[in-house]
């Protein structure tokens, strides 16, 4: 069973809790978003099996006793198949996520701080090996080119895909194949991360 440290909405800590009963009580938690890059202003993207779309390069709950950072660098191992020196991650900003939603009849309240934390991995090849249920692939693009697709300056901008059996193809990707639940605004949601990888590259 998985446990969650649980938080009021001031971020105060009332104790450890099964993460079901944190979902169904609407208790505050952390959870970690993974943003990988690299030297040359590339940003990775994990294309989602459920969507077919892409998300941030891994995320998920941080773990009762688990140091965000921690969290960073298992995520990213459990997802994409890498190991990374995830003690190197900084934080961009701590976001306030709140969505209610039912799930096999039962009524989840997500109450999250999702830390979004990136990571510059150089310009290291990796071979990934993707989490079936979770991830179908990684999406690597030029940041600046994404925010250019993002303003409307560019209709559609060149990406590599890398799929299971690790070999690049080129993939021409518009705004479409991002992942955005209905609420959300594109440039909201990616904006200040590729703004970051930008700025650093």
């Amino acid at each position: 069973m998985e446990y969650l440290d649980a938080y009021q909405e001031n971020k105060e800590y009332i104790g450890k809790f099964p993460r079901d009963y944190v979902h169904e009580q609407g208790l505050w938690h952390n959870t970690v978003h993974c943003w990988l890059y690299d030297d040359l202003g590339n940003i990775y993207f994990q294309i989602r099996s459920d969507a077919g779309k892409f998300y941030t390069t891994a995320s998920g709950h941080v773990r009762a006793g688990e140091t965000i950072k921690e969290a960073f660098g298992r995520e990213v191992k459990e997802e994409i198949g890498i190991d990374v020196n995830y003690e190197e991650a900084f934080l961009l900003e701590v976001v306030p996520w709140k969505m209610d939603k039912e799930k096999n009849g039962k009524l989840i309240k997500d109450r999250a701080f999702a830390n979004v934390y990136l990571l510059n991995i150089k310009n290291h090849q990796y071979h990934f090996v993707y989490d079936d249920g979770e991830c179908m692939g990684v999406a690597k693009m030029q940041a600046r080119e994404v925010l250019d697709l993002l303003d409307d300056k560019v209709a559609s901008i060149k990406g590599t895909v890398i799929y299971e059996d690790n070999k690049p193809i080129e993939k021409d990707t518009t705004k479409d194949d991002f992942l955005v639940m209905p609420h959300e605004n594109l440039k909201e949601k990616y904006g200040k991360i590729l703004e970051a990888v930008k700025n650093r590259s």
